[in-house]
């Protein structure tokens, strides 16, 4: 079974680890808040932000290849948004395509906002991972409970990501029975049959696994609480930083603002 999914960096050790998941959680809020409200086209701004995390992912010690796949899961979603606006902002013109009798024209502002949304989602989507490749996740969601976020939402989400794995163990189990009794090429409409009583009986077995763990949590005094190991501390290192990055992330917007 698979444990590892978002926080499968998270045992390293580097000061980037080491630090306290509150503060890199308020830390990461501020670098996407940062990167959002900074103006269209302040390309200086996106380049500042991006060497500070390349900063940060050097010293955390992740390895490059894994981050850019992740990182590479927003573009479908920015070129779909990008798409529509590439054609349709008003600007200087600077190619046309002629399809159908429909005159699509390239402008120069529509060039600069796909760009900037390429810039801000990608930037937002490196300081997740950062974040959640730097904490563990129990950790992390320890961290969002102290800061005040909803205990019951705070528990639904532990839950979801600890069962998740075996939900999936449990589809591939349920499609190697399914192969192991599927001989030559069945038909679509069996394939969509089978597909069918495979959805149903998950959802029973789940909820059947489920009442079972309740059921054991709370014979061993479950209380609602998340518990980790280690106790949340802030030390002295965790202020510095907390300060310096507050500071070296609001320079480059505050720059771009008031150029």
């Amino acid at each position: 079974m698979r444990q590892s999914f978002l926080d499968k960096y998270s045992h390293l050790s580097s000061p980037a680890h080491r630090r306290d998941p509150r503060l890199k959680f308020l830390l990461s809020l501020v670098f996407i808040v940062a990167v959002v409200l900074t103006p269209v086209g302040s390309w200086l701004a996106f380049a500042a932000y991006f060497s500070i995390l390349i900063a940060i992912f050097a010293v955390s010690r992740l390895p490059l290849g894994y981050v850019l796949r992740r990182s590479l899961i927003i573009l479908p979603f920015d070129l779909l948004l990008g798409i529509v606006n590439l054609f349709t902002r008003p600007g200087v013109e600077l190619s046309s395509l002629n399809i159908s009798g429909w005159h699509l024209g390239i402008t120069d502002n529509g060039l600069v906002f796909i760009g900037t949304l390429l810039a801000r989602s990608w930037l937002s989507v490196l300081v997740l991972i950062l974040l959640t490749s730097t904490t563990a996740l129990p950790a992390l969601l320890k961290g969002i409970e102290r800061l005040g976020a909803p205990k019951v939402l705070v528990m639904i989400m532990s839950f979801m990501y600890r069962y998740l794995f075996v939900l999936i163990d449990e589809v591939l189990r349920m499609k190697n029975a399914r192969d192991s009794r599927s001989v030559g090429s069945p038909s679509t409409s069996f394939q969509v049959k089978t597909v069918g009583s495979m959805i149903g009986s998950l959802f029973i077995r789940s909820y059947e696994r489920g009442e079972r763990v309740y059921a054991a949590m709370a014979a061993r005094g479950f209380d609602g609480q998340s518990q980790t190991l280690n106790e949340l501390t802030m030390n002295r290192t965790d202020l510095v930083t907390a300060i310096a990055l507050s500071l070296l992330l609001l320079l480059p917007l505050t720059l771009s603002v008031y150029r």
